[in-house]
């Protein structure tokens, strides 16, 4: 995973190594010099187009700079993409955007999530992703996610957020087998459920009748 610790550790030792204040690198920089400071602390991380400026600045390459903070093939892979301005959007791995999300621009993961869309990201990055991109772009995730290995903990989590075509992807996928039909139970709290359907199916067989029972003691 990619380490803003290690990475900071590095710009601090190319600035010592050019003998340059952090006031001064601020002004090559037009930042302040409480955010280099917090850089070298590894408390954030530069915007992307400030990472060229650093490497003319210390003329260093970019992949060197990236490579200080230890990143996964699939991260480094990402941040330079980014940096570069390419799309490889088939070299994407959600695990890897996952891990990069609290150091990228709102807008960057916008970009990225779009490329996901189309891949059929699992699930439980989902989750992980809310929080940094805006209602629309997980919605649009959530569409063509896979649902395989859902769990109650991680439903409950993703339930806020889902829409009702999205719980009736759900419960469509729990009728098929392909989900552990004891997700009927949070489903149900959250009014994704359709009542007659789910006692239509328990009459033919598609689910036991613990689920009936379960109806009835949440109703009454």
């Amino acid at each position: 995973m990619f380490d803003i610790v290690k990475f900071g550790r590095e710009l601090s030792r190319l600035r010592r190594q050019a003998d340059m204040t952090q006031c001064e690198v601020a002004d090559k920089l037009n930042l302040s010099h409480q955010a280099v400071s917090k850089y070298e602390r590894g408390e954030s991380f530069p915007d992307i187009s400030v990472i060229v400026l650093i490497a003319d600045l210390f003329n260093v390459s970019i992949d060197e700079l990236i490579n200080s903070g230890t990143p996964s093939p699939g991260e480094s892979g990402i941040l330079k993409s980014v940096v570069y301005g390419k799309n490889n959007a088939s070299d994407y791995n959600a695990s890897d955007i996952v891990n990069l999300a609290p150091i990228l621009k709102p807008s960057i993961l916008e970009d990225l999530s779009q490329k996901l869309e189309g891949q059929g990201i699992d699930i439980k990055y989902i989750v992980s992703l809310a929080e940094y991109l805006n209602d629309e772009s997980v919605e649009k995730l959530i569409k063509n996610a896979s649902y395989d290995g859902l769990e109650p903990d991680l439903l409950e989590k993703l339930i806020p957020i889902l829409d009702y075509n999205s719980k009736v992807s759900i419960l469509q996928k729990i009728l098929d087998g392909q989900l552990d039909w004891h997700l009927l139970k949070i489903l149900w709290r959250y009014d994704g459920c359709n009542r007659s359907q789910i006692e239509a199916a328990v009459v033919f067989g598609v689910l036991p009748d613990d689920v009936l029972t379960y109806m009835r003691e949440e109703l009454f």
